[in-house]
């Protein structure tokens, strides 16, 4: 997040510490790259810099997110931290981190790193840049509706529009978790306190996930389907479509520092 912001000329310090706590694919749950959350959230900010607030915006960040998807399977081949590193970061064996640096695991992250920065910064520039999409009516996306529950910004509203569907509705791990724990995360550091990345205890948000989602991670498997489109994802949206786990989420999260 912080390279593509920085090569649109954007820095946005904060909020990119924030989103650390989704790396390894959600507090080291091994759910999407934290690179994918990464450039979401700095798809969303170039959004809302190009086309403000609302469903417009909104929209744009969902597709290009879908984009950003795309583009991380084709050059990682998996979209999952788990899948592309090999390893179970809340309990790894010995094996697995003995193998994990015996292929250059770390080496092969930073170089993913370096060249899907250049990869999202390209996608995001010329999916923007298409301004062929039609917008649905608000809310966009779930996670903006969580955005928007929350009394955040509207920067912010946008940003998070993104994580809808499981990232770019890819149907992995829900994205109106991962949008909790940036939130959360930004409140933390707005305070003035460090960011806790303890692996080993659910923070308040994902416990409060799990119990609203009868302990399921992805959003495939929670909702029953994968959606088709922005549209189709904003129809189940707007027909109360997960209702439960953003009221939930909402209620559990410090209003906006």
């Amino acid at each position: 997040m912080g390279v593509v912001d920085r090569s649109f000329d954007q820095p946005l310090p904060l909020e990119e510490t924030a989103v650390m706590s989704l790396a390894g694919g959600i507090m080291g749950s091994g759910y999407q790259c934290g690179m994918l959350w990464g450039g979401a959230l700095a798809a969303g900010a170039q959004a809302y810099r190009l086309f403000g607030a609302g469903a417009r915006a909104q929209a744009e960040t969902l597709r290009a997110s879908q984009k950003l998807v795309e583009a991380f399977r084709a050059r990682a081949k998996e979209i999952n931290c788990a899948e592309i590193t090999e390893m179970e970061w809340k309990k790894p064996s010995k094996g697995q981190v003995v193998k994990f640096f015996a292929k250059g695991g770390p080496i092969g992250c930073f170089r993913l790193a370096a060249d899907y920065a250049q990869i999202a910064f390209d996608t995001i520039n010329h999916t923007l840049g298409e301004g062929t999409l039609d917008a649905p009516p608000p809310p966009v996306s779930c996670t903006a509706l969580l955005a928007q529950k929350l009394g955040v910004s509207e920067m912010y509203v946008v940003m998070a529009a993104g994580f809808g569907g499981g990232i770019g509705l890819s149907g992995s791990a829900c994205g109106a978790l991962g949008a909790a724990i940036w939130f959360s995360g930004i409140n933390t550091l707005r305070r003035g306190d460090k960011l806790s990345f303890n692996l080993t205890t659910p923070s308040a948000e994902m416990e409060t996930f799990l119990k609203a989602s009868d302990y399921e991670f992805e959003c495939a498997k929670i909702v029953g389907r994968t959606f088709a489109d922005v549209a189709d994802h904003a129809e189940y949206v707007r027909g109360g479509g997960c209702a439960k786990i953003i009221a939930e989420l909402a209620a559990c999260l410090e209003r906006p520092i």
